[in-house]
């Protein structure tokens, strides 16, 4: 399993818009093939930075939604909002305790 957490910081102007954006698209988002998780996360102290946690079931499957006509509306649509540089980083899945 890869874990794909994307950490994002928006302009301030542009928080509701981006909220807007990942609501009309996370369904979509979630089902795509393989993937078993989406969350978002906003900072508590930064309202202008999110995270979003996605479980894939491959590297594959995370290459294949990357590829996807569906990213490639969503994602410029995202980094137009952006006031500073993504981070992007893949786990692998070690431990699970719930």
């Amino acid at each position: 399993m890869i874990v794909r957490i994307v950490t994002m910081h928006f302009k301030e102007d542009a928080v509701d818009a981006f909220k807007e954006l990942f609501d009309t698209k996370k369904e979509a988002i979630r089902n795509q093939q393989g993937c078993e998780l989406l969350e978002l996360y906003q900072d508590k102290n930064d309202l202008q930075r999110f995270s979003t946690y996605s479980y894939w079931e491959s590297e594959e499957s995370l290459n294949a939604y990357r590829e996807s006509a569906l990213f490639a509306e969503v994602w410029p649509e995202t980094k137009a909002l952006f006031d500073k540089k993504p981070e992007a980083t893949s786990f692998v899945k070690i431990h699970s305790l719930l």
